[in-house]
């Protein structure tokens, strides 16, 4: 695939400890990006393996199948349980969303966004930005996941990331390499949620 790994330069996802689901985010960028979709009110792993459970219930993951998919069909399928989110209904409406996008402006290519042109860090930052439902934090975020576990350094990635870019942070599912770096991030995650409400 065009613009992804090739697995000898950069090392196995680990985001879920299910070695199936960390296998399809490490195989299929779009799995990837998705994983990236979900990451809001649940937690960092349970976001990531929504993917695989798409790809279980579907007979693989295919963005113009996802796109294409019977809205309601779709619905039902995500809130089935184990359901793909908390919030499964609005969540479906918003993967079908991006998969539309994607393949509406790369033809359901996802290396294309990073590829396609061979732009800097910060228009990758806006391609992302201009997916539904990636707002300015997921952009730079899935921008920091690319440079630092996938090799997708493109000039300036690190600025565009912003914080979530810096060598070394724990901001970030960017930063989850392990079991122990995933409680760290965490651990972050609620101080820094702890900081802002006391300022609130």
């Amino acid at each position: 695939m065009s613009g992804w790994h090739d697995g000898s330069m950069t090392p196995t996802l680990w985001l879920t400890g299910d070695p199936e689901a960390d296998r399809l985010l490490d195989d299929d960028p779009f799995a990837l990006l998705i994983g990236m979709l979900l990451d809001q009110q649940v937690a960092m792993e349970t976001a990531f393996a929504g993917p695989h459970k798409i790809a279980e219930r579907m007979g693989g993951l295919d963005v113009h199948r996802v796109a294409g998919a019977d809205p309601d069909d779709f619905a039902a399928m995500c809130a089935t349980p184990p359901a793909v989110h908390r919030y499964p209904g609005s969540m479906a409406q918003r993967i079908q969303a991006v998969a539309a996008a994607l393949v509406e402006r790369y033809d359901g290519d996802v290396t294309r966004l990073w590829s396609e042109g061979d732009p800097d860090g910060g228009e990758v930052l806006r391609r992302l930005r201009a997916l539904p439902g990636f707002g300015e934090q997921k952009a730079r975020i899935f921008v920091a996941l690319l440079g630092k576990q996938r090799g997708v350094r493109p000039e300036g990635w690190r600025e565009a990331a912003g914080p979530y870019g810096e060598e070394g942070a724990r901001r970030s599912i960017a930063d989850v390499t392990d079991g122990s770096s995933l409680l760290e991030v965490r651990e972050t995650k609620r101080a820094l949620k702890a900081a802002a409400r006391s300022q609130g």
